[in-house]
């Protein structure tokens, strides 16, 4: 049986289960400050182990992303992500404004997209819409910003 704590996902439950399937490395500030701002965290707990989560970043109002949609490997397959996304879905809905439309989005790992397909959400480019993009910022010791193209180097995972 799987049991879903909202808003108590802890940085080392975070920092493990983003090791458990490969996603790039984050320091613990890094972890502590994302966490911190995300607007809401669900954990999955299966036998009391941490098998799963999901968070949403955004603004609560315009654009809720999904974020960090993580399953363990070994409990993949098991309904736990499709519990987990729905769930996420319902937050976004509780926190938006009756009458408005809000963009519940997100980026999926290569090989991912007929599960998020099967979840409601659409591929891009489409005829209306163009393509997502992204911007990887590797920050100096001096609080430069480097901008590397290192998309190649992230994990498929990722």
């Amino acid at each position: 049986m799987v049991q879903l704590v909202e808003d108590k996902l802890d940085i080392d439950t975070y920092l493990e289960l983003r090791e458990s399937v490969h996603f790039h490395p984050l320091t613990r500030d890094q972890a502590e400050k994302g966490l911190k701002n995300s607007l809401y965290t669900l954990v999955a707990y299966q036998d009391g182990r941490a098998v799963g989560m999901g968070r949403i970043v955004g603004d609560g109002a315009i654009i809720c992303y999904v974020q960090d949609l993580i399953i363990r490997p070994e409990v993949q397959r098991q309904g736990i992500g499709g519990l987990l996304l729905d769930s996420l879905k319902d937050f976004v809905i509780r926190e938006a404004y009756e009458g408005t439309m809000v963009m519940f989005d997100l980026m999926c790992a290569i090989g991912r997209e007929e599960f998020y397909k099967k979840h409601g959400f659409i591929s891009r480019p489409t005829k209306e819409l163009g393509p997502g993009m992204i911007q990887y910022l590797t920050i100096g010791e001096s609080g430069k910003e480097k901008t590397e193209d290192i998309s190649g180097d992230i994990k498929k995972g990722e």
